[in-house]
Formats: structure tokens, sequence, C-alpha cells
């Protein structure tokens, strides 16, 4: 990881696009590399490239149940039934002209037969003791036939490194002879909230005091990207406090996440107490919600301060935090920037700042039937409730003042930033 030039960090407000092509450019991997069972793969992130063992198919099989016959006996009006092959027995028989076979899915084509017929197509009849198919008219050769090597075949690179393994790049592996698979370790993170205000979930609430949301959101949230998450409990007020909390954690996680105490507050000491140990090289965003989001190090651990605010924190998590750990973690080939859908607004909106917003939105059906972005009635970076009633984000970029009714928005889905 290359986080330890040490440089100023910039009071001027960067862009969100700013600081993903300084994560592009200087964050990454720092997780060594083992290997493991295709059972513990699935969310891993792939370190090598994974090769076909095998060629598959490996045989010329049927697509579908049906009769196998030689395309060029089509015009034999009753081919007869010889054999029947089941998948996993091969037929040693070689067929002749006017020979047929009861085949099921996946069993292998026998020699002599290119074709295969489904059998809802067919109708067998019976003479003399001996069964016959006839057959429909107008079938290709090779119909309903899967050919060798339809799929891939030996020396194909499968699926490729840096990329987080979803269960049919799982499945893939295993069809391309692989029972294990080398994958980056898990990325170790330690998640800390901030603030004297801050009550865990359950303890009596005095006055003034607010329950811890941020911190059990952000260790699930970094839950689901597959890292090992240790939950280091809230800061108080103090500087020197957070200052040695941070620099013990440091020393045996490759990724500290504070939550609040990263503005410029008299009681927000973050910043102060990386800089002890560390330094930060990213902070404060031309974004809303979330302008007081931190990138930075301590000692050797990467470092995310993300804001108090519980709708700003879990933003800015998906939008910079993500990318942060996603890299960290040997993602390389995942874009820094999550997937967007274009769909028309249902109302206006307006901006009332040049910063890039991500206005929560629900997705849902236009006159047309066609799915519109409504944008939340509230947008306040304090009201929770709006992530949960809400489907996603709506990206508003910096040269946007406003929305009108009809207007296409890019929206990106919760789906597409919390895994």
């Amino acid at each position: 990881m290359s986080l330890n030039d040490r440089f100023a960090a910039p009071d001027k407000l960067i862009s969100l696009d700013q600081a993903l092509a300084y994560l592009a450019d200087r964050v990454t991997p720092v997780t060594s590399i083992e290997e493991q069972p295709l059972a513990a793969c699935p969310g891993r992130v792939l370190a090598t490239d994974v090769v076909a063992r095998v060629t598959v198919p490996a045989f010329a099989n049927a697509a579908m149940d049906g009769f196998a016959f030689r395309h060029a006996d089509s015009t034999t009006p009753l081919p007869r039934v010889v054999e029947r092959i089941a998948a996993g027995h091969p037929s040693t028989r070689r067929f002749g002209v006017g020979e047929a076979a009861r085949i099921f899915t996946g069993a292998p084509m026998p020699d002599g037969l290119d074709t295969v017929a489904m059998q809802e197509d067919c109708a067998v009849e019976t003479r003399d003791g001996l069964d016959y198919v006839r057959l429909p008219d107008g079938l290709a050769r090779g119909a309903n036939v899967h050919g060798v090597g339809n799929d891939y075949s030996t020396g194909q690179t499968v699926v490729r490194s840096g990329h987080r393994l979803r269960p049919q790049d799982v499945g893939m592996a295993a069809s391309a002879g692989h029972p294990v698979l080398a994958v980056h370790r898990r990325l170790r993170v330690a998640v800390f909230s901030t603030g004297d205000e801050i009550v865990e979930p359950g303890e009596p609430l005095p006055p003034g005091a607010i329950y811890s949301s941020n911190r059990h959101a952000l260790m699930a949230l970094a839950g689901g990207l597959g890292c090992e998450v240790e939950d280091l409990g809230n800061l108080p007020d103090d500087l020197d406090v957070t200052a040695e909390a941070l620099a013990q954690a440091a020393e045996r996680v490759d990724l500290l996440i504070t939550t609040g105490g990263a503005s410029v507050g008299g009681e927000d000491h973050v910043r102060a107490a990386v800089e002890r140990n560390g330094a930060i090289h990213l902070w404060r965003m031309l974004v809303k919600p979330g302008k007081p989001t931190a990138l930075g190090h301590v000692g050797k651990a990467a470092f995310v301060g993300l804001p108090g605010y519980p709708v700003s924190c879990q933003v800015m998590f998906m939008m910079f935090a993500r990318p942060v750990i996603l890299r960290l973690s040997g993602a390389v080939a995942e874009p820094t920037s999550p997937i967007r859908f274009r769909v028309p607004s249902a109302a206006g909106y307006s901006k009332n700042t040049a910063r890039r917003e991500f206005v929560r939105a629900r997705l849902e059906p236009g006159a047309d039937g066609a799915p519109q972005a409504r944008f939340h009635r509230v947008q306040d970076s304090s009201v929770l409730s709006s992530l949960v009633d809400s489907d996603g984000l709506v990206d508003l970029r910096e040269e946007v003042k406003r929305v009108e009714p009809g207007m296409p928005v890019d929206f990106i889905p919760y789906a597409a930033v919390q895994w």
C-alpha cells in the first residue's frame, strides 16, 4: 500500500472523482495469499487466474431428453430405436443407417448419431415387438446437442484474478477441476465510534446521549465485503485516549475505520490523533452528505475517517470506504465507482449547493410500468429512516442544479454498494 508518502492534507475540498483516482493510483493490496477449499471461497478475492484443467463438455451430449439419430436419416420414416442411453453411461454401439437411440439429458452422444429430437415432438410406434420413432420435420443437423468445448477448453482462463468470488465463479472453478483456489487473506478491519454522547444499545440513556448506530452499521457493511471485523467500541472526546487506541489497533489490523470526530469542531480529535502516528492524505470532500471524510494511515494500517451523522457515515462508506476496502483486499479488478442505472425522475428536485449529492430515493413503477426514482421526502443527514425507506442513491454531479420530472438520473441501488 502506498499511503506512507507523507504530505499535508489540502484544506480545499476535493471531488469524489479525485479521491477515487487517488485510490486507484496509490492504494494496493496488503493481504497475503492463501489456498482455501471451494466451500470457503465465496466472497473471497481471487489471487490467481483459474485456468481450466479440462474441456467442458469433454464429449458431445444430449441437451434434451429425446431421441438421438443420424441427421442423414431424416427422410427415413421411422428409425428403429435400438438402445437406451442415460447420463453417465456411454454407449459402445456403432449405430448404422436407420437406427436411433432413446437418450436423456447429459448422456454422451454415441458414434454415428449427431442430432436429437425432443421427446415431446416425437411419437413411438411398436411393430412386431420393435420400437420405431416418428421424428419431427425441419430439425437442423446437430440440433439439441452440446458439442465438445461448447463452454470452454483446457488451458482457457475461466475466472480472472482480482474479483470477489460469487457462487457462479466457485461453480465454474469446480467445473474446471479445481478443488482449492488461491485467494487473498481476509482484510482485518477495526471499527471505532467516537463521542462522549454515544451509548451502547440496551444501556440506560442519559440526558443528551444517543445510542450507537454507526459502528454497528459499519461492522455490518465491512463484514458484507468479506472483512474480519473487530469491534473496538466507542472512543471518548479525548485526544490522548483516541491517539493511543488508534496506535494500538494499527499494530494488528490492516484498516482502521472511525465515525465522527473528523470535522473541525472543538471536540473533534480524530485528525490530530491520526497525525500523531501517521498522516492524513485526503480530507474534506466536495460531496453531500459526507464532507468530513478522511483517508490516511496510522503506523502500517490504512485509516478511513467517516462522518458522525448516520446517513453521511453510511453513504460515504458505500462511495469511498468500500473502494478502499476492495483495493486493500486485492479486488483491483472491480471498479472504484459502482454501477449506475439511468431511470427517469418521478419528481423535481433542487440542489442547494455546488457539491455532488447522493440523494436517497425509492424505485417505483411509472405510468408505462418502467421504474422511476422517487426522492425521499427527507434528505437530512441525521435521518436514518431515510436509508431504511429507500432503495438506493441518485447521483447528482456537481454541475447539476435542478432535476425536472421525467429527467433521466443515475440511480445506484444499495445492492451494488453493500456487497
